[in-house]
C-alpha cells in the first residue's frame, strides 16, 4: 500500500519538531544524520507544494 503523501501543514510540523529537538539537543550523535535527512526531505515537499500551487494560482489570475 502507498503511503499517503503529508500535506503542506503536517510536513512543516514535523520540521518545527526536528528544529526543537536540534536546539533542545535532544538527538544523539547516532540519530543526528537521519533527522537532518528527513528534515531535508520535507523541505524539498514543502518547496514543491508551494511551486505547485503558484503555478495554479498564476493559471487562475491568466
Amino acid at each position: 500500500m502507498a503511503k499517503k503523501e503529508l500535506t503542506y501543514t503536517e510536513a512543516s510540523a514535523e520540521i518545527e519538531k526536528i528544529l526543537a529537538r536540534l536546539r533542545g539537543e535532544q538527538l544523539d550523535v547516532d540519530s543526528l544524520s537521519a533527522e537532518v535527512k528527513r528534515a531535508t526531505e520535507l523541505i524539498a515537499l514543502c518547496k514543491k507544494k508551494l511551486k505547485k500551487t503558484e503555478e495554479e494560482i498564476d493559471k487562475i489570475l491568466e
